[in-house]
């Protein structure tokens, strides 16, 4: 029996249309949705046990794969069956499992899995702007405690004008690349990249987009009441005591607040901290602890964090002694690892970055190999977060989601900054040392330096701030924190990090924890990091100010030339016999790629010694040399024959020509020695082709006069066509 099928349309506004559809597939898991746009098709699925684990945070694992049967394509690589997500992936997962997790009850901690996966790939559309989309509309169909509907959209702007989900070729003539997450009510994540654009104009994006979610989320109800909405699941919720909250707070309030008050770094604090638990603890029987040891310590957060916010909110303090507005000491250095191609040291306060830079070819781009996007990056960053540099110990079980995630906020940032004419690729790793808040906007810092300090001709200098918001809503007080801690992105309700050079933003991401932020404290929340952004910019700037002229005197220079299409093969050789022959006498690399557009070969040549650069430009030159009919050439000669002379060009070293016999001198020569030997250097003239030969003339003779007397040789008669043969009979073959 066909199943009955459940389906809402979202108009875009433009004539193109969003469908949630569900009752089709994957009937077992607790909701599943299949989201179309054009021939674009994704899956989503979600599923939460039923048993609670005793963990104190909920276990939830959002899953967004995009397979290569969705583009008619085969996975390539070691991992036949797509078994490790890539960045792009991983990236997804991060935006859409930010939303998600504030609306589940912080007492629900049942193991939960949200599975999205791209069936059918369209080119038009960019399948990442409707996961969340997907999420939501998959929990509204489940029994999930889950608090409201929520969906994300890209927004971009194309001539002034704001577009929703653009297609990727529309995004290519976009300022603006921004994914916003939201309810009917409030926003609740942003992320993207922009072309130096203003706080009003990001401002206005975000409300663009909120608009279009506010139609999303209502269609999504709209399914879930048609289809028939569950009961919301029974769990067991944590336990409360009033009284036991009250005693707990009571005693540590004060105390946290003086140690908050008297400002302090971050490890003097948290052992203080610890010891007022410790007290509070030791104040109860074991009997008690066996019984309510979790709660006590559940209470102690509690109070501790009402006892910061309060005395931020009510005195403008902050945990380490600074205002609201107040940046951390910052220093920073240059040039400091003598082998790599560039490098700096950033530090902010209890914060460091240590950032290098690698300058190669194209053959070092980026591959990126998606099923819904094939590229390549020249211009890649790379962000490590150690466990040493919060003082722990832990294993290293490669790259974590945070750290892709992180990385790929520094890159937006800085690749705005890199001239469309860079010749190189350039690899920026960053080595976070310390991280005490705001480690990622302290590698848009260092690498900023480090890029300027390699030589690349960076347009403006880039800087990054965390910004952060304690907010009261029963008194309407709040308070903009700039440069954050650790302690207070935990605390806070607002994570917001911004980069920028002085005329504008660059990229953002932000996390809003409350609902219903204004746009008002929004705007000045930018218009606090602007400030602050440009005291950090102001103190990079005395550390370097300028790209440095040229690369390092170790670093490999790189220098492009045009050939016609032709000469590529030549320059190749077979089997790349001349190239590499070339790459191995210069020590130099060369890459030649082919323009897609005027079907030019462009020649890379990448190498640190001047000598050998020049060697290989001499090479081209050589080859491209093309002699015009009339001139006066210098050459050498280089063989002797019994009918002439083989000659180069001097100023084209390579290009050989033959000096026929009949060309050295007007007499007659009977020996090509009588005239010319190896190595004489001489002058002669270039007549084209020859039509006789096919072959190029030049004449050493054409240069000299004519002697006293000389007769020319009368021309020869053309030949015949008829070269004598027989004919005879051929009139009579079938004559009998």
């Amino acid at each position: 029996m066909k199943p009955k099928v459940y389906k809402e349309i979202i108009d875009l506004g433009d004539g193109r249309e969003i469908s949630i559809e569900t009752g089709k597939l994957a009937k077992q898991a607790h909701g599943s949705v299949v989201v179309q746009s054009g021939k674009c098709m994704m899956l989503c699925t979600v599923v939460s046990n039923y048993e609670q684990k005793d963990l104190g945070f909920l276990p939830l694992t959002v899953d967004y794969r995009e397979k290569f049967a969705a583009a008619g394509r085969y996975p390539g690589g070691f991992f036949k069956r797509e078994a490790r997500p890539s960045d792009g992936e991983v990236l997804t997962m991060r935006l859409v499992d930010r939303v998600l997790r504030p609306l589940f009850p912080k007492d629900y901690t049942a193991e939960t899995q949200v599975m999205i996966q791209l069936m059918s790939h369209d080119e038009d559309v960019m399948p990442d702007a409707m996961a969340g989309l997907a999420a939501s509309a998959a929990i509204q169909l489940s029994d999930f405690p889950f608090e409201c509907a929520i969906s994300e959209a890209r927004v971009g702007r194309i001539n002034g004008e704001f577009v929703i989900n653009p297609t990727r070729a529309q995004l290519a003539e976009s300022d603006i690349d921004m994914m916003i997450g939201a309810s009917a009510d409030s926003v609740m994540m942003v992320e993207g990249e922009m072309d130096e654009i203003s706080e009003e104009e990001m401002a206005d994006a975000i409300k663009f987009a909120h608009e279009a979610i506010k139609i999303q989320c209502a269609a999504q109800i709209r399914l879930a009441e048609a289809f028939g909405k569950k009961e919301v699941r029974e769990y067991e919720v944590a336990r409360e005591d009033k009284d036991l909250e009250k005693k707990v707070h009571d005693m540590a309030y004060d105390k946290v607040y003086a140690i908050a008050e008297a400002g302090s770094a971050k490890q003097e604090r948290s052992a203080a901290f610890k010891e007022i638990k410790a007290e509070i603890k030791a104040s109860f029987s074991d009997e008690e602890l066996a019984e309510f040891g979790d709660l006590v310590s559940d209470y102690y957060r509690k109070a501790e964090k009402a006892a910061i916010r309060d005395l931020t909110l009510n005195v403008g303090l902050r945990l380490d002694g600074r205002k609201t507005d107040e940046i951390r000491p910052i220093w920073s250095e240059i040039d400091y690892l003598p082998s790599v191609h560039g490098s700096s040291i950033f530090t902010r306060g209890e914060t460091q970055a240590l950032a290098t830079v690698t300058l190669g070819t194209s053959r070092d781009a980026n591959k990126i190999d998606m099923p819904s996007f094939e590229g390549e990056e020249s211009f890649y960053l790379h962000y490590n977060f150690p466990p040493f540099c919060t003082g722990e110990a832990r294993p290293l079980r490669g790259t974590s989601r945070r750290e892709v995630g992180h990385g790929n906020l520094a890159q937006r940032g800085l690749k705005g900054m890199i001239p469309e004419d860079c010749p190189y690729t350039v690899r920026v790793v960053s080595e976070v040392l310390e991280s005490n808040g705001s480690s990622s906007m302290a590698t848009v810092c260092a690498g900023t330096m480090a890029l300027m300090d390699a030589g690349v001709q960076m347009t403006r200098p880039v800087s990054g701030i965390a910004m952060g918001l304690i907010s009261d809503a029963e008194s309407g007080k709040y308070a903009v924190l700039s440069d954050i801690l650790g302690d207070e992105d935990h605390l806070g309700d607002m994570d917001f990090k911004v980069t920028g050079t002085s005329e504008g933003i660059t990229a953002c991401q932000m996390d809003i924890k409350v609902k219903g932020l204004g746009y008002e404290i929004l705007v000045n929340a930018l218009k606090q990091a602007r400030d602050g952004r440009l005291h950090i910019l102001e103190k990079l700037t005395e550390t370097i100010s300028t790209p440095n002229s040229d690369v390092k005197a170790h670093a490999p220079k790189m220098v492009t030339r045009t050939i016609p299409n032709e000469f590529i093969g030549a320059m190749i050789g077979p089997g790349g016999k001349n190239i590499q022959e070339l790459q191995k006498t210069t020590g130099c690399t060369l890459v030649i790629n082919e323009d897609p557009v005027t079907e030019e070969g462009i020649v890379e040549i990448l190498g640190t010694d001047q000598e050998g650069i020049d060697t290989v430009l001499a090479k081209i030159e050589s080859m491209l040399f093309k002699p015009e009919v009339g001139s006066v050439y210098e050459v050498k000669v280089i063989k002797i024959l019994d009918f002439g002379a083989v000659v180069e060009y001097q100023e084209a070293p390579g290009n050989e020509v033959l000096l026929h016999i009949s060309e050295l001198d007007w007499k007659k020569t009977e020996k090509v020695t009588d005239v010319l030997n190896m190595g004489d250097v001489l002058d002669v003239k270039y007549f084209g082709v020859d039509p006789r030969t096919r072959k190029d003339k030049v004449s050493r003779k054409a240069l000299i006069e004519k002697p006293e007397g000389y007769v020319e040789r009368p021309p020869r008669p053309p030949r015949s066509n008829d070269r004598g043969r027989d004919n005879r009979g051929r009139d009579n073959r079938n004559r009998r």
